[in-house]
């Protein structure tokens, strides 16, 4: 869908000569989105999913296990880790899907995220506050380095947890946005920016436990967090934040803020040509979807247990690529479901197959980009079409 704009380069406006131009496709996806995935029946749906999901755990701490309804704890914990791979799929498709803008390193803000709040969780699992970790007494640091400081309260670990991947991002991408890097070469200064914070975090002088990362976590908020309430309690929160982003994000995806950044996404010389400067437009949804991305690494560490440098690993922000890929760029919702579904895939993959799961992936990217370039989503739109066709 195109919008003509005339402009008049002519010192009479009605009589001098006329460019007419053809605006992009500001609307493309986003106008389908707002008809078909933000309908009152797309919403309804969601409520409804959502609804199920959240009484998975209650199911868990009601019901006995002998219970043909009850669902196990690995279920839960399973299915927590899942919501926040969704949320980091989310947070990629804000970008990618709207923007324009391929990250290949949207695994380091995740895991800057699910660093910060582990250093809480270190220091809520010591005797006291002011003593070390194992991992410092270990390798025989003598003091808690400065910026583990106020690490022992959780609401400056949750606020660290948004702010140092959106600080990163926003440095980052000031620079990278005013010297108009974009396409593949904005994607490979992401991956090489998360492999070179992979092998710092490898070494074991920067405080952050070097190989192993954080682990052993004990308690949060002084409860067990091993506890099925606890976890049923993460869980929830997990739940809640995905939904809290997906409005965020459809608001500013509806907003004129959204419009804009589809139009940079499709022509972005064609939008500094009639005013706009992109750099602003692109930095704010950047950083937002980077703060988005810490604070899935933030409740992703906390119900796994562990985080460790190799969560920085270029693979893990490939593989967010092809959640989002397979689920559909541009729809917010599939995002959202390809995440859902490629962990599900991977999870049985590498329980019966795990050295054939690579090859698998590989070939989930292949065939998504050949047969479904528009995901699941799309899939699921053509068909909807095809049936109110045959109705009409």
């Amino acid at each position: 869908m195109t919008k003509s704009i005339s402009i008049s380069t002519g010192s009479d406006p009605g009589q001098g000569a006329r460019v007419r131009t053809e605006f992009p496709s500001v609307s493309g996806s986003f106008s389908g989105a707002r008809t078909g995935l933000f309908s009152a029946r797309a919403y309804g749906a969601i409520l409804t999913v959502a609804a199920v999901l959240a009484l998975l755990p209650a199911l868990n701490l009601i019901l006995p296990e002998a219970h043909a309804l009850y669902v196990p704890d690995y279920t839960v914990s399973l299915l927590g880790k899942f919501l926040c791979f969704a949320l980091a799929a989310l947070a990629l498709d804000l970008v990618w899907g709207y923007a324009g803008i391929l990250s290949l390193g949207h695994g380091l803000f995740f895991a800057l995220g699910g660093y910060a709040h582990g250093m809480y969780l270190m220091r809520a699992s010591t005797p006291t506050p002011q003593a070390l970790p194992e991992f410092m007494v270990f390798l025989s640091w003598k003091e808690i380095p400065w910026y583990w400081s106020f690490t022992e309260y959780a609401p400056y670990a949750w606020l660290l947890a948004l702010v140092a991947p959106g600080l990163l991002a926003f440095v980052f991408g000031y620079f990278a946005f005013r010297s108009r890097i974009t396409g593949v070469y904005f994607s490979i200064i992401t991956q090489a920016l998360t492999f070179a914070a992979m092998l710092l975090f490898f070494r074991n002088e920067t405080g952050f436990g070097g190989n192993n990362g954080f682990t052993g976590f004990k308690t949060i908020l002084g409860f067990d967090i091993t506890s099925a309430q606890t976890r049923a309690g993460l869980y929830w929160v997990s739940l809640m934040a995905l939904l809290g982003c997906l409005l965020l994000a459809r608001a500013i995806t509806q907003s004129k803020l959204g419009r804009v950044l589809t139009a940079i996404r499709d022509a972005e010389s064609r939008m500094r040509f009639l005013g706009y400067e992109p750099l602003g437009f692109k930095l704010f949804v950047w950083t937002v979807s980077a703060m988005m991305c810490g604070l899935a690494g933030a409740l992703y560490v906390t119900q796994v247990g562990i985080i460790n440098p190799s969560e920085m690993s270029p693979e893990n922000s490939i593989e967010m690529v092809v959640w989002v890929a397979t689920g559909g760029r541009g729809t917010l919702v599939g995002p959202i479901i390809g995440a859902g579904t490629v962990n599900a895939l991977k999870t049985w993959f590498t329980s019966a197959f795990p050295e054939y799961w690579l090859y698998a992936l590989g070939l989930l990217f292949v065939l998504v980009t050949v047969l479904l370039p528009q995901g699941i989503v799309g899939l699921a739109r053509k068909l909807l079409q095809r049936k109110q066709e045959r109705l009409a």
